[in-house]
């Protein structure tokens, strides 16, 4: 099913038409009425193509901090009816707003990418993101209501309940992180319940990196097909783009409404199609916090090829990691997607993984801990005391040397006792070089 049709089917030079027609508005909104965007487009020529945006300057997550909380909107505070604002656990939270027709958009968007999911009118919609001042929630709550499901607003945590409530109303689609679609599939296998007796079918999951190889756990402990979708608050929230579940081969960007650029991470300019780089967004018809060239910090590449699914929206590749994610080790750059991707190549090892980051006299060190399987628990009586370990651990070391280039010592934990979602972000890196 596709939502809007006559927008995300658009021939791509119409699209490029109404690309630039918002983006010429959305500049002369901002220069109008953004004090920063005003001096900072200063002496800077009218657009008059898309490539024209390209010597605008980048707005970073640091402009949002330093204009705490109400300096960037484009309207007066009394005209928002929603505010939302991430977790501030790096400095000041990021104050986001909506205006009535913004909701309106996000609702949209929203009913978009479930549709892209495999979501239809009259289908239940388990939203197992958490509701509150995190985008995710409500985005997705609303964007079901728009699309004609009937959404459970269960929102994260308290896995028990969840499961009991996916058992008991029999949802078609699940929206949740990925790493905590692997705890409830865990948790289901761990009650007896095979994924064909879940009634689940499809999932839209998101909000951290992921890899194919987590894909097909997902899918095959659920008995689903898993989409990825791709949002974040600064733009709207979720809803920025989804995977369509005929391809699954990229997250068809909405960019009608959102403009997507690729930019070199170190000198800012712009990379053709399928080369990696940093994700780059212009919002073109937000009104309360239009965004000029953000900055996302996302690795990724974009693809216009046409899609099997009919879209001619561009699509962006899996999130490879972000460039404030990136570790460097011994001069090597480390995403953490790169190591799970390495550790779901080997059976005897699961998903739950975590980095420990260390740094005695000079050099950084990182630990993998990695969780094993229960069948290789089992087969080594015991497994982490046995003779079975060391050889495991080494032949993961030398995977890892080998495909990412740099050393990383491998310790292997019980089942059970590695990192698991409770329905949030899951933090893949403990980096305790901060501490010392």
């Amino acid at each position: 099913m596709i939502f809007e049709p006559q927008f995300e089917t658009m021939p791509r030079e119409k699209l490029d038409a109404l690309q630039l027609e918002r983006l010429q508005r959305i500049v002369a909104y901002l220069r109008e009425r953004v004090p920063l965007y005003r001096e900072r487009l200063d002496g800077i020529p009218e657009i008059r193509s898309l490539e024209d945006l390209r010597s605008f300057p980048f707005t970073r997550k640091a402009d949002l901090r330093d204009t705490y909380p109400f300096g960037l909107f484009a309207v007066p505070r009394q005209e928002c009816v929603r505010l939302h604002a991430s977790s501030g656990t790096t400095g000041k939270p990021i104050v986001v707003a909506y205006t009535r027709d913004d909701v309106d958009l996000f609702a949209r968007v929203n009913a978009r990418v479930l549709a892209m999911a495999g979501g239809e009118p009259g289908m239940v919609l388990h939203n197992a993101y958490g509701y509150g001042l995190f985008t995710g929630g409500l985005g997705l709550h609303y964007g079901g209501e728009r699309l004609g499901m009937t959404v459970v607003p269960v929102s994260g945590g308290m896995t028990e309940r969840q499961l009991g409530l996916i058992e008991d109303l029999c949802p078609d689609v699940i929206t949740c992180t990925p790493s905590y679609a692997l705890t409830l599939a865990q948790a289901f296998a761990e009650r007896g319940v095979t994924p064909d007796e879940i009634s689940l079918r499809f999932a839209c999951v998101g909000a951290e990196p992921w890899t194919e190889s987590m894909r097909a756990e997902i899918d095959a402990g659920l008995g689903i097909r898993a989409t990825n979708i791709y949002g974040l608050s600064e733009i709207i929230g979720p809803g920025v783009s989804n995977e369509c579940v005929e391809a699954r081969k990229g997250s068809h960007v909405n960019e009608d409404h959102f403009l997507p650029e690729i930019v070199d991470p170190e000198s800012g300019e712009p990379l053709p199609d399928g080369e990696q780089g940093v994700l780059v967004f212009t919002t073109l018809t937000k009104q309360a916090l239009p965004l000029l060239r953000y900055w996302t910090g996302d690795i990724t590449s974009l693809d216009r090829e046409p899609c099997a699914c009919g879209r001619t929206l561009a699509r962006m590749a899996l999130i490879a990691g972000r460039t404030d994610d990136m570790l460097i080790v011994r001069g090597v750059n480390v995403y953490p997607t790169q190591v799970e991707a390495m550790l779901l190549q080997v059976p005897e090892l699961t998903p739950h993984y975590r980095l420990v980051v260390t740094r005695e006299g000079t050099l950084d060190e990182v630990e993998v801990e990695v969780e094993v399987s229960e069948s290789y628990s089992d087969a080594a009586a015991g497994g982490l005391e046995s003779d079975t370990r060391r050889p495991l651990e080494d032949r993961v070391e030398k995977l890892i040397r080998e495909t990412i280039g740099t050393s990383m010592r491998v310790t292997l934990l019980a089942p059970g006792d590695g990192p698991r979602s409770e329905g949030g972000k899951l933090a893949r890196v403990d980096d305790r070089r901060r501490l010392a």
